[in-house]
């Protein structure tokens, strides 16, 4: 049975850049797809942590839109990989009562990846423990660019007075538009830049940039890391009386 997810401080919600799999392969003098293979391995140990550390959504960049200009052997040993993935994890998720959600465009995956990714929601859209978000063929800019022509066709339509338009009338039309903005980021492999995600949702979100390569995360240093959160002092723009 799923753990009930504990209360407190720490973050509840978690955003998580899992960089490093193609160093740590090369480390080991393998080829890039056995560090993404050995990393895919690290989702579900954070997942299973969640309950119990607080965090209610787990948003993780599992292929970007940039993605796509790497080497066609692994951009397609990539895609093989999620649908392995899905295919092996869907039923032991919602036996979990993970939720999942995918996000990004889905126009230049292949049609039986897109098939899973919809069945893997459909099947655990009932589960209301973890909200695990796989953001897939994703971007930042490309995600607020799709928005803009949404909202720009409702005002077109009529349907969406220009007058209206504020700083929360964007946000439902992103592909977060039922989620919590993230709490904490996290970067792993010793990057400290954000590669175009979530740009929209991060703008108030905690940093943490680990040199720990992703295949190499554990559930530890994640609880450490959401831990550490509950000490920031989060101001939002505001001095403290």
């Amino acid at each position: 049975m799923a753990k009930p997810i504990r209360e407190g401080n720490g973050p509840r919600h978690v955003a998580v850049i899992m960089d490093g799999n193609g160093r740590w392969a090369r480390q080991r003098g393998r080829p890039r797809l056995f560090g993404h293979h050995a990393g895919a391995k690290r989702i579900r140990e954070l997942v299973e942590a969640c309950p119990d550390l607080g965090v209610r959504y787990l948003t993780i960049f599992a292929f970007s839109t940039e993605n796509w200009k790497r080497t066609q052997t692994e951009v397609a040993g990539l895609m093989s990989l999620f649908r392995r993935y899905i295919a092996k994890e869907t039923r032991a998720l919602r036996e979990e009562n993970v939720r999942v959600r995918f996000i990004g465009d889905r126009v230049r995956l292949d049609s039986k990846l897109i098939s899973l990714m919809d069945e893997m929601e459909t099947i655990t859209e009932h589960c209301d423990g973890v909200n695990l978000t796989v953001a897939l063929n994703y971007g930042g800019r490309d995600e607020v660019a799709r928005a803009t022509r949404r909202l720009a066709q409702d005002v077109a339509a009529g349907k969406l007075c220009p007058d209206s338009v504020n700083e929360e009338t964007l946000p439902k039309y992103l592909d977060t538009y039922v989620l919590p903005d993230p709490d904490l980021v996290i970067r792993t492999s010793g990057e400290a830049r954000i590669s175009n995600f979530l740009l929209w949702q991060s703008a108030y979100a905690e940093y943490e940039f680990v040199d720990t390569l992703w295949p190499d995360f554990s559930a530890e240093e994640f609880g450490r890391l959401t831990k550490a959160f509950g000490l920031r002092d989060r101001r939002y723009g505001a001095v403290r009386a």
